[in-house]
């Protein structure tokens, strides 16, 4: 269990750190920001959905392990099932977070930004603390 706890936990921080590197990169002009800022019509397509993106992915990710096939899997499989649904879990927030962090910079639109700060704060409710991990497999 402790190795799964490890593992999650570099997939947890691994997309933090991929923000980080990406802002520090934009802010620090070695990335050019606003760079599709002209096309105003790709940004509203883009906007609207990674706005749907993120309000679907939430609510999923938080209650993912609620479900019955999922909840099986980690009663009959334990670590090798909770190693592959959080990180499932984890890339529903992750990958959105990155994408939206990527497009804040390339749109300056403070809408990717929001999305963007949601998603990390929503990644704190499920950070794989070896607690939760052993929690999630004993329910």
């Amino acid at each position: 269990m402790k190795e799964t706890q490890k593992q999650l936990m570099i997939a947890f921080c691994t997309p933090i750190i991929i923000c980080a590197v990406l802002v520090v990169l934009f802010e620090s002009d070695l990335l050019l920001s606003g760079g599709c800022t002209e096309n105003k019509s790709l940004e509203f397509l883009v906007l609207s959905i990674m706005e749907l993106i993120t309000i679907c992915l939430i609510p999923l990710s938080l209650r993912l392990f609620r479900f019955g096939k999922v909840r099986k899997a980690l009663a009959e499989k334990k670590a090798d099932a909770l190693l592959s649904w959080g990180v499932l879990r984890l890339g529903l927030l992750s990958v959105p977070m990155i994408l939206n962090t990527l497009f804040y910079y390339l749109f300056m639109n403070v809408a990717f930004g929001y999305m963007a700060i949601i998603l990390f704060l929503c990644l704190f409710f499920v950070v794989p603390t070896m607690d939760r991990c052993q929690s999630e497999v004993e329910k």
